[in-house]
């Protein structure tokens, strides 16, 4: 690691090699191709080969050919042992020092168990995705989460197919509607325990770091408002993403979340959006 380490941290010194790292980070567990991180970066393909050839040759990254497409991800092992050797390194084994805040944990004496959990889902227009995780978490789980979701660019108003899904599938949809992230980022706002971004745009979009650590995962489906066809098939698209939405919502809360460290839960949401 002697040598390991200055490289790595020499190659994120880099402005855009760092934004390009981020990018990954926040799309985790998803692979990337080349083609949308340059459109999200802005920058040109021949450039954007030179940064993700620095980040693989340091170790931060992985390359995957799917077809005639080449797929990136952060390498989540080398990422961990490059913090965990700067903590123990920097910090003399007592990260507790070098956080900001303290470093929250889920299981043992936790100052949440006295408490709900507080969940928020992302997504762009908070019209559809987002909506329906909101929704299925709180009427499925409202004993132990507190469920919100919001937009990093609100729609005025809710997906009607998004809506009439959930109507269909007995949801009480009257507390319903599209908000800003804004809300959700003042003083008064609630402390989340997790914050889950459930479509790529969100989650390609730089956002200000939550206060308390919240454990973090994106859960991206794909967009059922971009489906054409007819008013059949565009129902269909929004009953699959409520499926799909369902399902994971439905792993994450038979999680044991008291009997998980950090790092065992945080592997274990990433594991749900790889699903």
């Amino acid at each position: 690691m002697e040598k390991e380490i200055p490289d790595r941290l020499t190659a994120l010194g880099h402005a855009h090699r760092l934004a390009l790292f981020r990018l990954l980070m926040r799309r985790y567990p998803d692979r990337m191709p080349a083609g949308e991180i340059a459109q999200v970066l802005g920058v040109k393909a021949s450039t954007l080969s030179t940064y993700l050839g620095t980040l693989m040759q340091v170790g931060l990254i992985t390359q995957m050919r799917v077809g005639t497409s080449l797929l990136y991800t952060v390498d989540m092992a080398q990422v961990r042992v490059t913090f965990d050797y700067i903590l123990l390194d920097c910090c003399r084994g007592r990260p507790e020092i070098c956080a900001h805040d303290p470093i929250p944990d889920l299981n043992g004496v936790s100052p949440m168990e006295d408490r709900k959990f507080n969940v928020l889902f992302i997504c762009t227009g908070n019209s559809a995705r987002s909506i329906m995780a909101e929704t299925i978490l709180r009427e499925s789980a409202g004993e132990r989460f507190v469920a919100h979701s919001a937009g990093t660019k609100p729609q005025s108003e809710l997906n009607p197919f998004a809506v009439q899904v959930l109507r269909d599938k007995d949801h009480d949809v009257t507390p319903l509607r599209a908000k800003t992230l804004a809300e959700f980022q003042g003083a008064d706002a609630p402390k989340f325990d997790f914050v889950f971004t459930v479509c790529d745009l969100a989650a390609n979009e730089e956002c200000p770091p939550w206060p308390g650590q919240p454990i973090s995962g994106h859960w991206g489906l794909p967009d059922p408002v971009k489906v054409e066809g007819t008013s059949a098939e565009k129902a269909l698209a929004f009953q699959q993403t409520y499926g799909a939405m369902r399902r994971r919502i439905e792993a994450f809360t038979a999680l044991p979340l008291e009997a998980l460290d950090r790092i065992a839960l945080q592997s274990a949401v990433d594991d749900i959006g790889r699903s």
